[in-house]
């Protein structure tokens, strides 16, 4: 959660996986969001590092996570925050 003067105006929400080919725990990293009044002034940096300082604490491989392709904002914080945008394998859901 991000706080300022007392209002909650950011979140991150985390959850566990598991990478079989490093035996590790991965951490999926679901939601981040701010605020649209308080954006632009670092709260999405800080609730990613907080995200990567708690995966590095509890000993995990990384942290994943996906954008939605035209949300071209949260692309250049996540590339400027050090993730990597994989061109590796294509990703497949089934909804219902």
């Amino acid at each position: 959660m991000a706080v300022e003067e007392g209002e909650y105006i950011g979140f991150t929400q985390l959850y566990p996986s598991f990478s079989s080919i490093s035996m590790k725990e991965l951490w999926i990293l679901n939601d981040l969001f701010v605020q649209k009044a308080k954006r632009g002034a670092g709260t999405g940096k800080k609730l990613l590092e907080a995200a990567k300082e708690f995966a590095l604490e509890n000993g995990a491989k990384g942290v994943k996570l996906q954008t939605e392709i035209d949300n071209l904002s949260a692309q250049r914080l996540y590339a400027e925050n050090g993730y990597l945008r994989d061109n590796r394998y294509f990703h497949y859901e089934l909804t219902f």
